[in-house]
């Protein structure tokens, strides 16, 4: 890869090779994919951009895959990015956009992540790729992998939302429930993958995917025309994301492409928010019980903790932890101002951006980016148990009027 120079530990500095089925250094620390910029600068112009297919691979010289390897079949990437001017007047902000990434292939951004596991298992010759996941990771791979003919073994935790399992099983994944947390999924996974030497998907131990998931930043950039807001709001579990929405913002600031950086917000679920507590206290992360049901950010022992809290505390970054009962808030907010339903994990940077309206430290004069992660037709039964049952009547207008009164519902504008 010519843009590549080699990826690098951010633990011990330890460098290597940028192959195909690169995984965690000798230390253990995580890999670091370093680019040539003065190569990138010479090759990549904004107006190449405006000609090339909306999606992430539009972005190649910025991306750790060779010149030969062909994109991805499913179109992942380019999602919307919402200028939402009334919630933003509700909040007191100055701009918000909403950026929907639930409408990707398989309805969330991990299909970033799985898209670029795919390309570098095609590179790497391998005909099996494994994960564990919370469940979005599990059915992008599971997607993205079915479309180009890869097998796919998926360890899941045994709460995974149906909607979430059934793409997996309708993908064709050899789907394993495990009987615990996702750290405990995690471990089993790790065991079968070195027993039988699958690619290994697991964000935290391939480099290579946080590199995906920074084509969202990417992505956010250019539909802002360049300009960047003062932040940008995502929700966090293991940390990669945050990661590499950070890594991505840094590259375009290295070729020159923007001239500001963004601060993060770092939302996290109050009942699991091992890397924002370690920002509060300023001490190492710990490990945490999973108490949420936003099940995509459920991580009690985040795998990708040094990337994400190297990515706050570089952006000058801001944590916050919002109750399932804000992020469930959040959810219709967005439903009704926005028309995006978002999964509870998927809004959580919204319902972070919100409670710091309230706290008074996002006002007036600001300008967010709020990501949608994930689709919120994976977890249904929380949104039904939040909003409620709809009205069941027999076909009488009577009823319908009656009905109407007592729920004090107005029929006209």
């Amino acid at each position: 890869m010519k843009n590549v120079k080699c990826a690098r530990c951010v633990k011990c500095g330890k460098e290597y090779e940028a192959v195909p089925n690169l995984t965690s250094c000798s230390c253990g620390g995580i890999l670091d994919i370093i680019y040539d910029y003065d190569y990138i600068k010479a090759n990549l112009t904004k107006d190449k951009l405006k000609s090339r297919p909306n999606t992430m691979w539009r972005y190649r010289e910025l991306l750790p895959v060779e010149e030969t390897t062909p994109d991805t079949p499913l179109r992942v990437g380019w999602s919307p990015l919402y200028e939402e001017d009334r919630l933003a007047k509700l909040l007191g902000l100055k701009k918000l956009w909403v950026k929907d990434d639930g409408q990707n292939p398989t309805a969330s951004l991990k299909d970033r992540a799985s898209a670029m596991a795919v390309a570098k298992a095609k590179e790497a010759g391998a005909e099996i790729i494994a994960c564990s996941s919370t469940g979005n990771a599990a059915s992008s791979l599971a997607g993205n992998a079915a479309a180009a003919g890869l097998k796919t073994f998926i360890f899941v935790p045994s709460r995974a939302p149906k909607g979430k399992v059934a793409q997996l099983m309708t993908f064709g994944a050899n789907v394993i429930s495990v009987q615990g947390n996702y750290e405990e999924t995690f471990e089993l996974s790790k065991k079968a993958i070195d027993k039988w030497g699958w690619y290994n998907r697991n964000a935290a131990i391939n480099p290579y995917l946080s590199e995906g998931k920074k084509t969202v930043s990417l992505e956010i950039a250019e539909q802002l025309g360049w300009k960047m807001p003062d932040y940008l709001a995502i929700s966090v579990g293991d940390g990669c994301t945050i990661a590499g929405v950070w890594k991505g913002l840094k590259d375009l600031y290295a070729i020159g492409f923007i001239d500001k950086l963004p601060r993060l917000i770092s939302a996290q679920a109050e009942g699991c928010h091992p890397i924002n507590r370690a920002i509060a206290e300023n001490k190492p992360w710990e490990p945490m019980e999973e108490n949420t049901l936003a099940d995509s950010i459920a991580v009690g022992v985040p795998r990708n903790a040094d990337k994400a809290l190297m990515a706050i505390r570089e952006s000058n970054g801001i944590v916050v932890n919002v109750t399932d009962e804000e992020i469930m808030a959040a959810q219709k907010l967005l439903g009704t101002t926005c028309g995006v339903f978002g999964e509870p994990a998927g809004v959580t940077g919204t319902a972070g951006v919100k409670k710091l309206c309230e706290q008074g430290v996002l006002g007036a004069n600001d300008t967010v980016v709020s990501v949608v992660t994930g689709n919120g037709l994976k977890d249904v039964a929380n949104a039904i148990k939040f909003c409620g049952e709809p009205m069941s009547l027999p076909n009488d207008l009577d009823l319908l009027v009656e009905e109407f009164t007592k729920r004090g519902i107005k029929t006209e504008a």
